[in-house]
């Protein structure tokens, strides 16, 4: 039966725990919620990007219309020209929003997982539920999303947007005076409005994964029983592992975002790719960090059923090896059995699996392919700008050359 993750309890039935959720929670939720922009299975997400992106677009088009720098004027960036903008709020904003649905129907089963799978013990249950409580609770926080509102527009506008973003030139938004940059009414709506819309959007992602992190961090300081014959590889966690392609849309976003930034500065400020190698590289190793590095957690428990794992199979295997080796090679077989039909050589064989099984357990919950994934995914929007360096036929040489 499902159970809105929004509204479950902090306690749960062993076999019917609620849904695990990092987006069906909050003061915006609940608003979004009563305006009918979303339900508890966060559908109607056609409608939260075309509301949320024309609210922080549309009416900086208009306003740049009326100013007269929407396409011309005195402006060495025109609205329309501004490619910044429009991936952030048309490319990068809508996906930030896409990201909630594809994380929420990813991670719904991850609760009923570790329950299926019985790697809770018994006794550890009452931790386990606690984790789950806590991670609702900062999730449905009041005074989180306050304190994010407070973040964006004491630092994120006032700070980082006003001093670091906003270009060194006479822009549709902004243009230089003795005293600093002068704002227009679209640079208004653009600082006060817009920025701050995609920011808190972007912030409370950061405060999700933290969240995240946080309950991977509480769930890896139970001792789970994981079991080191498991053909996943990893005790049984597969499924905690499989949790990165939920991340792939918002790494997505990302790499837009800072597409958008370069884009704007190769064309108006004579910058090239090549340029940007650190920002590039520093925005892929965050994404790492903040996505993979969670799963590290469990790298103790992992290496420990490992060696628990080798050492009993190790025992095992020798026991029976012995026994084999006595019964059919040193005459200790019953007169009359014979060795073809026996049982003794395939359990010799499928105990031979399980230790070679033991031995290949993974003790990194992180495969190469989920790395790749999302490297790529965060790359993709930047590597159309390789074209403001060669031609689009040396570029898809290039790529098919990585490629095969």
């Amino acid at each position: 039966m499902y159970t809105p993750a929004s509204t479950a309890p902090a306690g749960f039935d062993l076999h019917h725990p609620p849904d695990f959720s990092l987006v069906l929670g909050g003061p915006l939720f609940q608003l979004l919620r009563r305006t009918h922009l979303a339900d508890d299975a966060l559908m109607m997400v056609r409608q939260r990007i075309i509301v949320i992106a024309l609210l922080a677009w549309l009416p900086l088009l208009l306003l740049s219309a009326l100013e007269g720098n929407l396409w011309g004027g005195k402006t060495g960036v025109p609205f329309l020209f501004d490619i910044e903008a429009h991936v952030r709020f048309l490319v990068a904003l809508p996906l930030l929003v896409l990201a909630e649905l594809v994380v929420h129907r990813r991670m719904r089963p991850l609760l009923q997982q570790f329950v299926e799978r019985n790697l809770i013990p018994e006794d550890a249950m009452a931790r386990f539920e606690a984790a789950i409580a806590s991670a609702f609770r900062l999730r449905n926080s009041v005074l989180a999303e306050v304190l994010l509102i407070a973040f964006v527009y004491g630092g994120g506008v006032l700070l980082i947007w006003r001093h670091y973003i906003v270009l060194d030139t006479a822009t549709w938004y902004a243009t230089g005076s003795a005293g600093g940059s002068q704002l227009s009414l679209a640079g208004m709506w653009y600082g006060y409005v817009s920025v701050p819309i995609f920011q808190f959007l972007l912030c409370r992602w950061y405060f999700r994964l933290f969240i995240w992190a946080r309950f991977l961090w509480q769930v890896s300081r139970i001792e789970l029983s994981l079991l080191p014959t498991h053909p996943d590889h990893l005790g049984g966690l597969s499924f905690i592992s499989g949790q990165i392609y939920a991340f792939t849309v918002l790494a997505v976003a990302h790499g837009a975002l800072l597409a958008g930034n370069l884009a704007n500065r190769i064309f108006f400020l004579g910058a090239a790719l090549p340029d940007f190698k650190l920002e590039i590289a520093v925005m892929v190793i965050f994404l790492m960090c903040v996505v993979l590095g969670p799963l590290l957690f469990f790298m103790p428990q992992l290496s420990q059923a490992k060696r628990k794992g080798s050492r009993e199979y190790g025992v095992l295997a020798e026991r029976y090896a012995r026994e084999f080796d006595a019964k059919w090679l040193r005459g200790g077989a019953p007169a009359g059995q014979q060795l073809l039909g026996s049982a003794d050589i395939q359990s010799l064989a499928d105990l031979g699996n399980s230790f070679q099984v033991v031995k290949e357990m993974r003790i990194v919950p992180i495969k190469r392919d989920d790395l790749l994934r999302l490297v790529g995914a965060t790359l993709a929007p930047i590597v159309p700008l390789a074209l403001t360096m060669m031609s689009l036929e040396e570029l898809l040489k290039k790529l098919l050359g990585v490629l095969f």
